[in-house]
């Protein structure tokens, strides 16, 4: 019976010692951390995550690798994320995106609400309306005079369906009851090439991009589509200063990992995301991207996730807009 009793208090005492037994968590990262960005490289997304990516992996003494899985507007990436282990090890740096695309895709293989833990908001970024320099239009009301006496005639580009700029240039349609042609490209690169060669009229681009062509001659940009003007291009005027209010769409940047991941590791995450962005040499290059620094927790990421999903929402099903 004592030998019996002892038994007991050993395996009474091992689980006791397991309980209090350091949290997988504790070393984290103890190897290579996979940052999955949904869309091609070079664009805003891919640009922060490598930005960011390098400074943690200088922090963490441990690889952060950035796995660009483009398509579908975003939704193979996110696909992916939804379904990798919740262990820290696999996040996702995504954009406004993920709170378009349930409007337009009704059967996701995942639930923008419920497949992530957010980790946090990282940056926001300005978007312009620029227009080939053939088009005659010089500011915001010429080219709305423009479009309402061709309708239908104007084509614009974008990156995707159901990207930021494709709904934001439809909300910008509806806002000034104008009939333009969407013409989506399978990422950023195309639609570009395509506005600089006048095979299209008219984009949507955010704020860094378009400084990047103006100088050659072949873009002009007539406004800022936002509240406020951008601080990388404080003298072109928003819409809302020419007379056209309602016509904002912010970019924002947040990271996500997989639902389940544990609070601790998203916590870490976040914290040491924040001090990276605090960072005077990374802070420089997400201005010259035309980003602004926004760290902030996973409760904000959450509500402005919750936010946007209403907003867009309600623009997708007013100007009809289909996945195709």
């Amino acid at each position: 019976m004592i030998d019996r009793f002892l038994v007991l208090l050993a395996v009474l005492a091992a689980g006791n010692a397991a309980g209090q037994a350091p949290s997988p968590s504790a070393d984290y990262p103890n190897r290579v951390v996979r940052t999955i960005v949904p869309y091609t490289p070079a664009t805003g997304p891919d640009v922060l995550a490598r930005t960011i990516g390098a400074k943690l992996a200088e922090r963490w003494k441990q690889p952060v690798v950035v796995e660009n899985r483009p398509g579908a507007s975003g939704n193979i990436g996110a696909e992916a994320v939804a379904k990798s282990a919740p262990d820290g090890y696999t996040v996702m740096l995504n954009v406004t995106t993920l709170a378009i695309t349930p409007a337009l895709y009704p059967s996701l293989p995942f639930d923008p609400v419920k497949s992530f833990a957010p980790i946090g908001l990282i940056a926001t970024g300005n978007i312009v309306l620029v227009v080939n320099s053939a088009v005659p239009a010089k500011n915001a009301q010429e080219f709305v005079a423009l479009a309402k006496s061709k309708p239908g005639a104007i084509k614009y580009s974008s990156p995707g369906n159901g990207t930021p700029q494709h709904v934001a240039m439809e909300l910008f349609k509806l806002q000034t009851a104008t009939d333009l042609l969407h013409v989506p490209y399978k990422g950023a690169a195309g639609a570009v090439t395509d506005l600089l060669g006048g095979q299209v009229e008219t984009s949507l681009l955010p704020v860094h991009q378009a400084r990047s062509h103006l100088e050659s001659g072949k873009v002009r940009v007539l406004g800022v589509v936002s509240g406020s003007r951008t601080p990388l291009w404080p003298d072109v005027p928003t819409f809302g200063e020419q007379g056209f209010g309602g016509i904002e769409a912010d970019l924002w940047f947040g990271y996500w990992a997989p639902a389940g991941t544990p609070p601790q590791i998203l916590a870490k995450i976040n914290q040491d995301v924040a001090q990276v962005l605090a960072l005077p040499d990374v802070r420089e290059a997400l201005t010259k991207q035309g980003l602004v620094p926004t760290p902030a927790g996973p409760e904000e990421l959450a509500a402005t996730l919750r936010r946007e999903l209403d907003r867009w929402g309600k623009v997708v099903r007013e100007a009809k807009v289909k996945a195709d």
